[in-house]
């Protein structure tokens, strides 16, 4: 299962539910991957630390080689590292990234990664995509290669408009590239039961007829303490209720036990 988190407003959690998920994957006994698409290299920091940016090879060197008219061509599983928990693998972020964009881009290289993480699926059971805050070459490539798409929402109002134009892309990157392509749900992230405005909104989405996961995850201080840590929450503090909902979530999902139930319209 290639699993691709994408929204394109920023700060709705999309790295700490990749890494989440994909540590619980792990943890699980799955052997699991995640691919860290976004420059800023959030994901590649919270699991294998700031050292990531001094490592030779990563996304940017995969994506470099596909750019080269001469030579061997760098396999993706030539740019995978294990992390410190078992079965959890990263292809790490890196700088680099925004240099090469605009020629990966004019060359028309969309569907390297679609071919690459093709050939991977043999080795991982659960791939997870995170990607830049904004419709781009990166994350339309990890649109084009997914199987499910997970988008994260954190009850805000903006949020909720961005989540519009959201649902018209991943209708044109349907329609366009990648037919297969399963909206598996909206994540709502940093909830907040007390406040009224998140209830009215999530409300307003599924009167709508978005679909939205019943697992809610709750807003906090322990997510940002398991970021600092490196250590995701099923290993930093695998009782609190956060990490509980993470599970419940992640049981839900597609691919990991059942999905449709947990679902609601």
């Amino acid at each position: 299962m290639k699993r691709v988190i994408f929204n394109q407003k920023g700060g709705v959690g999309k790295t700490s539910i990749t890494c989440n998920l994909a540590a619980i994957s792990a943890w699980k006994g799955f052997k699991t991957l995640v691919i860290d698409l976004d420059i800023q290299g959030n994901s590649s920091e919270y699991l294998i630390g700031a050292q990531f940016r001094d490592l030779e090879d990563n996304a940017a060197d995969f994506f470099k080689q596909k750019l080269s008219l001469f030579g061997k061509s760098k396999e993706a599983a030539d740019c995978i590292y294990e992390t410190e928990f078992e079965n959890l693998y990263l292809m790490p972020s890196h700088p680099e990234l925004a240099v090469i964009e605009r020629e990966l881009e004019t060359r028309h290289k969309i569907y390297k990664l679609r071919d690459a993480l093709n050939k991977l699926q043999a080795e991982y059971e659960h791939i997870y995509i995170d990607t830049p805050p904004a419709l781009n070459f990166y994350s339309r490539s990890a649109l084009i290669a997914a199987d499910a798409l997970l988008i994260p929402f954190d009850c805000d109002s903006f949020s909720q408009g961005a989540l519009m134009g959201l649902m018209e892309t991943v209708e044109e990157i349907r329609e366009d590239h990648n037919e297969n392509l399963k909206l598996e749900g909206i994540v709502v992230n940093q909830f907040q039961a007390q406040a009224t405005l998140p209830t009215q909104l999530i409300e307003s989405m599924k009167q709508n007829g978005l679909p939205i996961f019943e697992q809610y995850l709750s807003s906090s201080v322990k997510m940002k303490e398991s970021r600092s840590r490196q250590s995701p929450m099923i290993h930093f503090a695998p009782a609190h209720k956060l990490t509980q909902q993470l599970l419940c979530l992640h049981d839900s999902l597609g691919g990991t036990n059942s999905a449709s139930a947990a679902l609601t319209a």
